[in-house]
């Protein structure tokens, strides 16, 4: 399976029988599969949502925004919990105009799901955990 590295970009070939068990990127030696979301920006945003072939989970987000707040701890947690079946990233609406307009972002938070580049699925508005849960069973 091909895993962008979060820290350095190389695209790295892990086993799928590996994927639980923190591989390590051959390029930077860090680690591919980190139990927290990955930030995004325009530099590295296509190469990280087309070159994965787990699924990626982009929260769209603002610092100014109180229910996105509210919404970063649960989604960090849900991050630690899909590790090796979901990839987490966020994406700084706020800095990252661009990639908002670009994927049509109304709304913060807005969660888009993507398979091999492509957008699946997306919410808007900040989830409790368990409507979190059930909107990532109904997606997956």
């Amino acid at each position: 399976m091909e895993l962008v590295c979060p820290h350095c970009g190389a695209v790295n070939r892990v086993p799928v029988e590996r994927l639980q068990q923190h591989p390590k990127c051959g390029k930077c030696s860090a680690e591919v599969l980190p139990a927290h979301p990955v930030e995004l920006t325009s530099a590295n945003f296509d190469k990280f949502i087309g070159r994965n072939e787990l699924p990626v989970l982009v929260d769209f987000w603002a610092p100014w925004c109180g229910p996105c707040k509210q919404f970063a701890p649960t989604y960090d947690q849900m991050a630690g919990q899909y590790v090796g079946h979901i990839r987490f990233a966020k994406v700084n609406t706020e800095a990252e105009q661009n990639l908002a307009g670009r994927h049509a972002i109304r709304s913060i938070p807005t969660l888009a799901l993507f398979r091999q580049g492509r957008e699946v699925d997306r919410v808007a508005g900040a989830l409790s955990q368990q409507q979190f849960q059930a909107w990532l069973a109904q997606a997956r």
